[in-house]
């Protein structure tokens, strides 16, 4: 009996019960931990390297800001392209060639030239948006909803501990093998995952498909987990005649997601380059405590559900923001005290993208409405925030400080909070 028919529909009681304990309920669990390490972390893994891969390769730091900027642009505009992969293969199949296209990407952007390194980081960020999409499609279709915010917690941790390990690893690993083998390494991450994924949903199912084609109800990225789990207006309620994008809520959100992503994804991109340059911490350190900013978010994206229990929105997104302000900031005035702001920074980067999504829910009024509304948030945000790494590299480029890519960063979580706050002001 495959995963999806030990914890499919029309059961109830005892029997959902008996199914979140089935070997074939774990072992599915299992795989979707592992896939979802490969989800964040190829994209990570070149910031601790960035400055051997600028030096091999006669990179600028425009130029090097690409190496994150491609993924999370993958992110905003590979979304349909990937909705047409997982209807015509079906979601079985279309995780299996997502983690195939990322050991492609990995070995693609390890063969030591430019055009390849950007080949291979476009191939990476398309397969990690199918990943993106279609994971999700699996949680709310296979697991019962007793179980689904059991396994979107773990899902959305993992993604966060996959940052977390690479950020850890591969300046080490480049020490000693150099930058492409220590990228390529990473790429045995997603191999075992598809291992793990091709036992637990069966081999037949993982290579032809289920045929079933229901990942035709695609949902639209990690937001569609926490919208399967949390309840929203019946599909009764009268939706608002206002369209979606005469919404100053529609924009305001957008650019609150976009202020969040651009300074997450422009820390992470050079974060280990600054405590390097302004700290004076060898390679290898500057990438290990780069990842105090990573597995920090953990907290924050448990944290935020729980306090939004007791907590209206606004408030939550307020605190936030504040939280989030200390690691630019603290970061200007004070690098060497780079542990207490990375301790603020990762706990509001991971609170932050959370409450966006929680924000989503609250304020539709249908399933329908919920998924167009993250959808052109997420589009729009990702599209804005593919710049970040960019930005903040060409900012440091044209100053030779990195005092200026701060307040590009300040500035960018200040938009989330204004805008974050003013979007969520009349939600309960």
């Amino acid at each position: 009996m495959s995963a999806a028919d030990s914890t499919g529909g029309g059961r109830t009681g005892d029997a959902v019960r008996r199914a979140a304990k089935s070997p074939a309920a774990w072992l599915l669990t299992l795989a979707i931990v592992l896939i979802a390490l490969n989800l964040r972390g190829p994209i990570v893994a070149t910031a601790p390297v960035l400055d051997d891969i600028k030096s091999d390769l006669a990179l600028g730091a425009l130029v090097a800001g690409l190496l994150t900027s491609i993924p999370v642009l993958c992110f905003a505009v590979a979304s349909p392209l990937a909705s047409a992969v997982i209807g015509r293969l079906g979601a079985e199949r279309a995780v299996t060639v997502g983690l195939l296209g990322i050991v492609v990407g990995t070995i693609l952007r390890s063969l030591g030239t430019q055009t390849w390194l950007i080949v291979g980081t476009i191939v990476i960020g398309v397969s990690i948006t199918v990943g993106n999409v279609v994971l999700p499609v699996i949680i709310r279709r296979d697991f019962s909803p007793e179980r689904a915010g059991f396994i979107t917690g773990v899902y959305t941790s993992a993604l966060n501990v996959g940052s977390m390990i690479t950020s850890l690893g591969t300046a080490p690993l480049a020490a000693s093998t150099g930058w492409p083998l220590a990228l390529v390494v990473w790429g045995s991450f997603a191999i075992i995952a598809g291992a793990v994924w091709i036992v637990a949903i069966g081999f037949r199912s993982a290579l032809r498909g289920t045929g079933e084609n229901r990942a035709q109800e695609l949902l639209t990225g990690p937001v569609e987990v926490i919208t399967a789990s949390i309840p929203v207006v019946s599909a009764g309620a009268r939706p608002p005649t206002t369209s979606l994008f005469r919404r100053w809520s529609t924009w305001g959100l957008t650019l609150a997601f976009a202020g969040q992503a651009f300074g997450y994804y422009g820390l992470t991109a050079w974060i280990p380059t600054l405590l390097h340059d302004e700290v004076g911490l060898s390679r290898a350190g500057a990438g290990a405590s780069s990842s105090i900013f990573q597995i920090l978010a953990v907290v924050g994206a448990l944290g935020v559900p729980l306090l939004s229990l007791r907590w209206r929105p606004v408030y939550i997104i307020g605190l936030v923001a504040t939280l989030w302000l200390f690691m630019p900031l603290g970061l200007l005035f004070a690098p060497q005290l780079w542990f207490v702001w990375s301790l603020f920074g990762g706990i509001a980067q991971g609170g932050g993208i959370t409450i966006v999504f929680i924000i989503i829910v609250r304020m539709v009024t249908s399933d329908v409405e919920a998924r167009r509304l993250s959808a052109l948030v997420q589009g729009g945000g990702y599209a804005l925030a593919s710049l970040g790494p960019l930005v903040v590299g060409g900012v440091h480029d044209a100053t030779r400080s990195w005092a200026a890519p701060m307040i590009v960063v300040f500035v960018s979580v200040l938009v989330l909070g204004v805008s974050g706050v003013l979007s969520a002001r009349k939600v309960r």
